[in-house]
């Protein structure tokens, strides 16, 4: 599929593509701007196809693309399979993706802790929660939070 033909739809491609050429978008988050911008629905649609079938605008490319910003910001995977909900990315697809991007959470975990609270260990039980809730706020399971406290409390 070519450009659109219609002139809604292609002001609507132009400018979806040129939100594309600053960075990756989700079809949704495409879908989104275009209408706040007063795109009509059929012109979106339209736009969003031919945008998709060119390869200009992928799903799966999107969705690496935020699994690894995601991942090297300090962040765990639920919080990312939140956000790639948000996006309209399908749950097993997310959760097949992040797998196969093989990250090891509990040296994310520790690293985020690192980046936050330094090389020092946690002086009393109360740090130690608050420690933990910084990494359930950012998404790491009970499982990964445990272990990076273990690892942080060694060091």
């Amino acid at each position: 599929m070519n450009e659109p033909h219609d002139r809604a739809a292609k002001d609507a491609y132009r400018r979806a593509l040129g939100l594309l050429v600053r960075r990756e978008h989700s079809r949704r988050e495409l879908g989104r701007k275009l209408a706040a911008k007063g795109d009509d629905a059929e012109a979106v649609v339209q736009a969003l196809e031919a945008l998709a079938a060119q390869g200009y605008q992928d799903e799966a490319r999107f969705a690496e693309m935020l699994i690894r910003t995601r991942i090297n910001a300090g962040y765990g995977p639920m919080h990312i399979r939140a956000e790639l909900g948000t996006h309209g990315i399908d749950p097993d697809v997310a959760a097949s993706m992040l797998a196969e991007a093989e990250p090891d959470w509990v040296v994310l975990a520790a690293d985020a802790l690192r980046r936050r609270y330094g090389a020092r260990p946690a002086r009393d039980r109360a740090e130690q929660i608050k420690r933990g809730q910084f990494l359930q706020r950012r998404g790491f399971d009970a499982g990964s939070i445990r272990a990076a406290l273990q690892v942080g409390s060694e060091g």
